[in-house]
């Protein structure tokens, strides 16, 4: 059974980027500029605005955090974003969701410059990137891909069943991994919530992907001998015996269904250590298409 490290391969990525901004420092030129909006003080959001602001800080771009009050109004929060596309120091940045309900979220991302949208939320880059066009590709998804690619995990042809129909994951993976690429040229069914029948389908699949948020709902049974298991799940369960009070959850049973699985993420240490590094990733392609 092979680990899908991502812990160890975000390091890595992280190590080419920092080299890569040596190289562009080394020239005289500004390094890569990534800034983060944060409205509220969701703990969640704090803690990986945080460790997005560190990965900055490792790699040697420079970092910017907007953190405006929970009663931002929604024509303050476009004010702000309208000074950061306008900013011709910024190459990227982020608007960290979920926003407070007052303001329409919808209308925030579609207000977000697509030459900085890192996240690729925005709807100019999921098109793009659904045209197999040069995009930023939404970071979670983009990290999925680049795992199985240094993992070199055989999808061509394979049978791959994604569990979820996020705009941020499960709609852009199913696309990518149907796509022409190393990590593409799957034949790809996307189940969810509603799913009829569901263990049927995941127990056919050579390539599971479980981004349905329901902690350790994948388990043995449903899932055939040697499959591939991309856990994106991350759900805080209580546990009182744990001195956080909690403890990460993926989506998958990880001990029974490893047992089954040719290679599998785990959780915490897989896809979620890759999506800040594809952020960095994004942000360092904005600057070189900015430059």
């Amino acid at each position: 059974m092979i680990l899908l490290d991502g812990k160890k391969t975000a390091q890595t990525l992280k190590e080419e980027i920092k080299q890569a901004v040596t190289s562009i420092t080394d020239k005289g030129k500004r390094p890569p500029h990534l800034a983060a909006v944060l409205v509220g003080n969701d703990g969640a959001s704090l803690t990986y605005v945080g460790s997005k602001v560190r990965a900055c800080d490792y790699v040697g771009f420079e970092s910017t955090l907007i953190q405006l009050e929970a009663s931002t109004t929604e024509a303050e929060l476009l004010k702000h974003i309208e000074d950061l596309n306008k900013n011709p120091e910024l190459d990227g940045y982020i608007v960290q969701l979920p926003l407070p309900k007052h303001i329409d979220e919808e209308k925030i991302l579609l207000a977000i410059d697509p030459a900085k949208d890192v996240d690729g939320f925005h709807p100019a880059n999921f098109g793009r990137m659904a045209l197999e066009m040069e995009a930023f590709i939404p970071a979670t998804p983009f990290g999925i891909i680049e795992l199985l690619e240094r993992y070199q995990i055989e999808t061509s042809g394979k049978h791959c069943v994604v569990v979820g129909r996020s705009h941020i994951v499960g709609r852009p993976i199913s696309i990518l991994m149907s796509q022409k690429g190393l990590a593409g040229n799957a034949t790809v069914t996307v189940a969810h919530s509603r799913t009829k029948n569901l263990n049927t389908l995941t127990k056919e699949a050579d390539i599971i992907v479980m981004a349905l948020g329901i902690p350790e709902y994948l388990t043995a049974p449903m899932v055939k001998e040697g499959a591939v298991i991309i856990d994106v799940g991350i759900t805080r369960v209580p546990d009182s015996t744990h001195p956080k009070g909690y403890v990460i959850k993926g989506d998958v049973a990880y001990e029974e269904v490893a047992s089954k699985a040719s290679a599998i993420t785990p959780v915490p240490g897989g896809v979620g250590p890759m999506t800040i590094a594809m952020l960095l990733k994004n942000t360092l392609l904005a600057y070189h298409r900015n430059h």
